[in-house]
């Protein structure tokens, strides 16, 4: 028995692909296959698999079981919900690995696996592993047993553990993703009023597409704070691994903003920690983490690659431009939208201020979205090795953690290659509307001598 993987569907931080074309129920029994194998090998034997709300998963969770049973393994099924309740699951549970079945934050056609192996994400050349394994039919073989565990009331009230937040009113939209039973049961337990919408779970995603980010998604909850007068309104993407939020008057606090927000209590109890955000978050973060007197760090992007960093420097807090947040203090370091939730209704009442008017206090920069456009996967790297050499040989202030981003008198830009698809990403931030300008120029012109121009918008 061997098994060819769909090379497209081998990233860096996943597998994932469109269900029927690149990806179907011979992957993820040879994904299973290959895990088990490697876990097996490293002295484990138990696997977590959880699943999200998608029409594929239960179709993609029996066919990953059968592979790990085949090659030995036992599973505990914890069955629907988001990917932080499978990682939960696999840091308490008495498991050695876990794997969850869902597309994220992409359309309803796509679906994929997200792993932990050992405590620690399993990415990149762990991923190259299972295609290589499998092309050669290197399986163990074995009869493992599969239980199922209800784990849903545990990890809600796990999210609760310690909290002392104060009363707000507070919209909620889960987007018909794996979040929706995991909110209901939230707000029933949270003090203050709580208005959800969109909670039943729905692979079809019925009402927007269930990404936080992009602003257009945030339309029904604005609607639903606006018509309510709520103090906020939060919003997950399908995988409940992201958050979004908008303030009182509907405007939408970023990944970043968000960051800055929950830094203060996190610092006041860990004074002088280190605080992680990816190479795309705004100045005004890092600057605010120095105010409050952390350390701040930038790091790539990439939830793996933050989880690392993370461990590595004891870091309490990290975040993404993303909306991922991940909690060191007082939690397991993995990226949770539903308990960063909580955790930020909490530093509202710690900090003693509404989200409003932290936003207004925030500095005003003028940024742009993070921009996508499509090169080749053989020429992305290439070209911002061209871009680094250049700005080099004119002397540029470059910090190269993850691309290039450049600092002018004006703000900063940054060019670097998705790790994830064949496109570069670019980003720019100023003081003002013709700084933003320049800045943009220089992004034109080092594309320009590169032999690109910064064409349509990628999609996601």
């Amino acid at each position: 028995m061997t098994h060819r993987f769909d090379p497209t569907s081998l990233r860096e931080y996943d597998i994932r692909g469109i269900v029927g074309e690149a990806l179907g129920p011979d992957d993820a029994r040879a994904i299973g296959r290959g895990f088990a194998t490697l876990l097996r090998r490293a002295g484990g034997h138990r696997v977590a698999v959880g699943r999200d709300g998608r029409l594929s998963s239960p179709m993609l969770e029996e066919a990953l079981v059968a592979g790990l049973t085949e090659s030995g393994c036992d599973v505990v099924r914890i069955g629907m919900g988001p990917t932080p309740m499978l990682y939960y699951a696999e840091a308490t549970l008495e498991v050695d690995g876990g794997i969850q079945i869902t597309g994220s934050h992409n359309p309803g056609n796509y679906n994929g696996f997200k792993m932990v192996f050992q405590h620690r994400p399993f990415f990149g050349e762990d991923i190259q592993t299972l295609g290589r394994m499998a092309a050669e039919g290197d399986w163990e073989d074995g009869t493992g047993t599969v239980t199922d565990y209800e784990i849903l009331d545990a990890y809600v009230g796990r999210l609760m553990a310690g909290y002392a937040g104060g009363t707000f009113r507070i919209g909620w939209d889960a987007g018909n993703g794996a979040a929706g039973p995991v909110v209901d049961k939230l707000v029933k337990l949270l003090p203050g009023e709580h208005h959800t919408i969109f909670t039943e779970v729905d692979g079809n995603f019925p009402n927007h597409h269930p990404d936080p980010t992009e602003e257009k998604n945030l339309a029904d909850l604005k609607r639903l704070v606006a018509e309510k007068s709520l103090d906020f309104g939060l919003a997950f993407d399908g995988d409940g691994d992201r958050l979004g939020a908008i303030d009182g008057q509907g405007r939408v606090v970023w990944g970043d903003q968000l960051l800055s927000v929950l830094a203060e209590p996190v610092l006041r109890v860990e004074p002088g920690a280190t605080i992680i955000a990816d190479v795309k978050a705004s100045q005004a973060l890092y600057d605010r983490i120095a105010e409050l007197g952390g350390v701040p760090l930038m790091w790539k992007t990439g939830h793996s690659l933050i989880k690392t960093k993370m461990k590595e420097t004891h870091a309490p807090l990290a975040g993404e431009m993303s909306g991922h947040i991940f909690f060191a203090q007082d939690y397991y370091g993995f990226d949770d939208a539903q308990y960063a939730a909580v955790r930020l209704i909490q530093a509202l009442h710690v900090i003693g201020k509404s989200l409003t008017q932290l936003k207004d206090e925030m500095p005003a920069m003028i940024n742009t979205p993070e921009m996508r456009f499509q090169v080749s996967d053989t020429r992305k790297f290439a070209v911002i090795d061209e871009i680094l050499a250049r700005l080099e040989a004119e002397g540029a202030d470059v910090n190269r953690t993850d691309g290039a981003r450049v600092n002018t008198p004006d703000g900063w830009w940054l060019l670097r290659a998705s790790n994830t698809q064949d496109v570069l990403v670019a980003r720019a931030e100023a003081k003002s509307q013709e700084g933003l300008d320049r800045l943009m120029a220089m992004i034109d012109a080092q594309l320009a001598a590169s032999g690109l121009e910064r064409g349509p918008q990628a999609a996601h």
